[in-house]
């Protein structure tokens, strides 16, 4: 983490996208092809990735990515992103994705997923990030268990 940048808070960064899930989004089944629903996932933590830290960001690896419920064509989709922890140059990004029926108004957890997002300079160098700064229990508690995880990342990492 950084002393030359302002901390900066989660709700400052947090990103909301919605689509509304057409023919070209499903397989012949009317369920949504599971890589349209990761790409708008790794969009929407991108943006937030890029709020957060105020550049350019890359992903470098997804964690527990698993379908839940399935998306159907005429469905309503939501994707949301949060900072959950902050490191020397790299985040991590939770991105959660919600079906809901319109008529209905029944909505579902499709997919819950962890991003790892590096930030870049022009050169496509790692650059600092803001700290996270927490505002409540819920924000320091994302923020240990995502320490623990980015030290489970690290150890199973291969060396170069």
């Amino acid at each position: 983490m950084t002393t030359e940048l302002a901390p900066r808070p989660a709700s400052a960064s947090r990103t909301l996208m919605t689509f509304l899930l057409f023919p070209e989004h499903a397989n012949a089944l009317g369920k949504a092809f599971g890589g349209q629903v990761m790409a708008w996932a790794d969009m929407c933590g991108g943006i937030c990735s890029m709020r957060h830290s105020t550049g350019a960001t890359v992903t470098v690896g997804v964690d527990d990515l698993q379908f839940e419920q399935p998306l159907l064509i005429g469905d309503v989709v939501s994707v949301e992103a949060r900072v959950n922890a902050t490191f020397r140059s790299s985040m991590e990004i939770e991105v959660v994705v919600h079906g809901e029926n319109p008529a209905t108004g029944k909505r579902w957890r499709c997919v819950e997923a962890r991003l790892t997002v590096v930030a870049i300079d022009g050169d496509g160098k790692g650059r600092l990030v803001p700290e996270l700064l927490p505002e409540s229990d819920d924000d320091r508690r994302r923020m240990t268990e995502a320490a623990a995880r980015r030290e489970e990342r690290l150890a199973k990492r291969k060396p170069r």
